[in-house]
C-alpha cells in the first residue's frame, strides 16, 4: 500500500489454482485491510482474518461499461459521483496520513453516504435485471466494505496499483503458457517480485539487477537485505 509509511513492495506466489485455500495458506495468522474482488474463494478467508476493503475502481468500471452500451443517465450520474471521490484522493495524494485522513472525514464520508442513499433509491426506479440495475446491486453489495477506506488516512481508495503491477503478467502469460514445472512457477514468482517491487520503487529493473548481480558476491549475508530493490535501499 503506498499510502502506509515503508517501502512499497510487490509479492507474487504461484499456486495451481485459484482456491481461496491458498490464499488462506499465504496469509496465515497475518491481520490487516485486504482489498480482494467479490471471488467468493475469498469469503472464508474474510471470515475470521483480515479486513475487507473493496475497489471503487472496480464499482466504477461496471457503471462505466453500462454508460458506454446504453448510454444510461443513471450510470452517467455514478461516474460523477465517484469522480468526486477521486478528486479528493487527488488533493490528498502528498498528504501525510493524519492530513488526508482528516480530508476523508470533512468531504468524503459525506459524499459516500450521499452516494449510497442515491444508490438505494435509484435502484428503485430502473429495470430490475438491467445493467444499471446490476451495477447498482454490485456496488451496494460491496457497500460496507467499500466505503472503509475513507474512515483512514492510509488505506486506498482502490486496488489500481496491484492491477499495473499484475497487468505484464496478465499480458504476457498468453506468451509464456507454461513455466515448466511446478518449481519453476515458484522460482518466477520470486523474479517477477522483486522486478515489479524495483519498478514501483522507480528503479530500473535490469539495472537493479545488474548492480545487484555484480555485487552479490562480497555481500556478506548480514546485509543481503540491502540488496533489496527499494528507493532508499543503501546496498552493500
Amino acid at each position: 500500500n503506498a499510502l502506509d509509511d515503508g517501502p512499497s513492495m510487490v509479492v507474487f506466489d504461484y499456486q495451481a489454482s485459484r482456491a481461496g485455500a491458498h490464499a488462506r495458506a499465504f496469509l496465515q495468522d497475518w491481520r490487516g485491510h485486504l482489498m480482494v474482488d467479490d471471488y467468493v474463494g475469498y469469503k472464508a478467508l474474510l471470515t475470521a482474518g483480515p479486513t475487507e476493503l473493496a475497489c471503487l475502481a472496480h464499482i466504477r468500471r461496471k457503471f462505466f461499461d453500462v454508460h458506454a452500451a446504453s448510454g444510461s443517465p443513471v450510470a452517467e450520474e455514478a461516474l460523477w459521483r465517484i469522480g468526486q471521490l477521486y478528486a479528493i484522493e487527488q488533493q490528498a495524494a502528498d498528504m501525510p496520513q493524519q492530513q488526508r485522513a482528516a480530508l476523508r472525514e470533512q468531504r468524503a464520508i459525506p459524499i459516500l453516504a450521499d452516494l449510497n442513499a442515491w444508490l438505494l433509491a435509484s435502484q428503485r426506479s430502473v429495470a430490475v435485471g438491467s445493467g444499471t440495475a446490476k451495477a447498482i446491486e454490485h456496488a451496494l453489495k460491496r457497500w460496507p466494505a467499500l466505503q472503509r477506506y475513507a474512515s483512514s488516512g492510509s488505506l486506498p481508495i482502490d486496488n489500481n496499483p496491484v492491477e499495473n503491477a499484475i497487468r505484464p503478467i496478465a499480458i504476457g502469460k498468453k506468451n509464456w503458457l507454461f513455466a515448466g514445472s511446478e518449481r519453476a512457477g515458484r522460482r518466477a514468482a520470486v523474479i517477477q517480485s522483486l522486478f515489479a517491487t524495483a519498478k514501483l520503487n522507480g528503479l530500473d529493473p535490469a539495472r537493479w539487477l545488474a548492480d545487484t548481480l555484480e555485487k552479490l558476491p562480497t555481500c556478506p549475508n548480514s546485509k543481503i537485505d540491502s540488496l533489496l530493490p527499494f528507493a532508499n535501499s543503501t546496498q552493500c
